[in-house]
């Protein structure tokens, strides 16, 4: 395999990445579909993002732009857009899925009959079903097969679209039971602004990026509601616990809450005024409706279905997650955030550990 280096002048130090070019699909024309497109066309590799609207594909392929969704970046030239799913992943070696975690069934059903017989399926979203509980792994091994499981890589990590496009260091985790796979997509998103690592455990990093929306949520009604950064603080770190509990009873490593997939990612989304999640919840906190909140949203807050998906999931498995469970009931019961703060500061006194 041919080897460039390429040096960062921020950094002052050598990034080596393969000069072969994968021929990607995004499917997805949010914003963090188009920043990871983006991301993939100027480094050399051969990419057409998918999109629903038929004026945003007009706007990419014309102005270079997403101002829907990725307003004052200009996106690589080389970049092209297509509405057609068929056209977006046909012949395509890495196909890329950035869509709500909500339709994520529907996606799989419509490219599977399009996709190459050896391309490896890579998922940017983050969530679990709520219909089934399932993470998007688990979705696609049902749909797909074992086969193209074992080809499947999970990205996540403390990660905003906008510092992304903007080509601001940052750092990602590209996780698979299948090394070489997990390479494949290391190699083709690494560069100098972007720095990716491999992960075997597809469970944990599915599972952070879920339960982090949810604990971001309480984090952002606890700032709402004014309680300070000692409050904030010890929400996240009871917040992991969480996320390690419910990970551990579904076979996740300990290790991968530790990291960016982990403890980085809820601690960007926990404190980040660029967090959809944190926002939702700060407004909740300031005394929006929840439907009044979501109604001046254009993208989606993933972590208001995650809260009912994860609570359920956690009921399921008898894992405690006593935040988890008061987001969700401030969510969707309708539960005063106030008296659920509370509830949750008179739980029965315990050791940490």
């Amino acid at each position: 395999m041919t080897m460039t280096t390429m040096t960062s002048a921020t950094t002052n130090r050598t990034i080596s990445a393969t000069t072969d070019i994968e021929r990607i699909a995004v499917i997805g024309g949010g914003s963090w579909g188009t920043a990871l497109a983006g991301r993939l066309a100027a480094n050399g590799n051969d990419t057409v993002l998918w999109a629903y609207e038929p004026e945003l594909v007009a706007e990419i392929n014309s102005s270079h732009t997403n101002s829907l969704y990725l307003p004052g970046i200009n996106l690589h030239p080389a970049l092209a857009c297509t509405g057609d799913l068929e056209e977006a992943v046909s012949g395509r070696s890495i196909v890329l899925l950035v869509t709500p975690v909500q339709v994520m069934r529907g996606v799989f059903k419509q490219l599977a009959p399009h996709l190459a017989p050896e391309a490896i399926i890579a998922n940017a979203s983050k969530g679990i079903e709520l219909e089934t509980l399932q993470t998007v792994s688990q979705i696609c091994g049902e749909l797909l097969g074992d086969a193209a499981l074992a080809r499947y890589v999970a990205l996540s990590g403390p990660t905003f679209a906008r510092e992304v496009a903007q080509e601001l260091p940052s750092l990602i985790v590209a996780a698979s039971r299948n090394i070489a796979a997990a390479q494949r997509v290391q190699a083709a998103f690494s560069c100098p602004c972007l720095r990716v690592y491999t992960n075997g455990d597809v469970t944990g990093v599915e599972l952070g990026g879920a339960v982090k929306n949810v604990i971001a949520i309480a984090a952002g009604i606890c700032d709402g509601l004014g309680f300070g950064y000692n409050a904030r603080a010890a929400l996240i770190t009871r917040g992991l616990a969480e996320m390690n509990r419910l990970g551990q009873a579904m076979g996740a490593q300990a290790a991968t809450f530790a990291g960016l997939a982990g403890m980085g990612d809820l601690v960007l989304t926990c404190t980040g005024d660029l967090s959809r999640n944190r926002t939702v919840g700060f407004k909740l906190g300031q005394g929006m409706k929840l439907t009044d909140i979501l109604a001046e949203m254009r993208m989606v807050a993933e972590g208001v279905k995650s809260a009912e998906s994860v609570y359920q999931l956690s009921r399921r498995l008898g894992v405690e997650m006593p935040i988890v469970e008061k987001t969700y009931q401030i969510l969707h019961d309708d539960k005063p955030a106030r008296q659920a703060v509370i509830e949750l500061m008179a739980r029965d006194l315990k050791a940490e550990v």
